[in-house]
């Protein structure tokens, strides 16, 4: 399978922290994105709620000048934060603005649930087959494993 360097490097940065325990989806510099970027917290500015997709000023700013943080676009980073926390099981926004949160955001099923989500959704913007579907696997098994009368 033929992936793209941007590609590459976000699933060996979100390996590492994965495995590293250094992912945490509250921390800017911790989370999927914040990751992806080596650790930066500069991509929080992009937007003005976090778990959001609407760029604030300075965030169509740079999508406009066609800027790229480690490859990817100012709405791709919010779209792939986006994705790790709802894999994560954060929801909605409560009246203050904040998302909702999962009780124990730092356990790996959660974490890997939203790395799931991240990684989905890495195949998709590079239009890569999705390298998390097991479910070609399942139907291939399914039909093999047929119970006979």
């Amino acid at each position: 399978m033929k992936t793209t360097k941007r590609f590459d490097l976000a699933i060996q940065k979100l390996y590492q922290a994965f495995h590293n325990n250094r992912l945490n989806p509250d921390d800017c510099k911790l989370c999927a994105v914040g990751n992806i970027l080596d650790n930066n917290d500069s991509w929080k500015h992009l937007t003005d709620k976090h778990g959001s997709t609407k760029l604030n000023y300075l965030g169509i700013l740079h999508q406009n000048l066609g800027r790229r943080f480690n490859g990817y676009s100012p709405l791709e980073l919010l779209h792939i934060e986006k994705s790790f926390l709802k894999g994560c099981g954060y929801t909605g926004f409560s009246k203050d603005n904040r998302l909702y949160r999962p009780e124990n955001i730092t356990d790996k099923n959660i974490l890997f649930n939203g790395l799931n989500s991240v990684v989905t959704y890495l195949c998709e913007l590079d239009g890569i087959v999705d390298i998390m579907d097991c479910s070609k696997l399942f139907k291939f098994e399914s039909q093999s494993l047929q119970c006979q009368d």
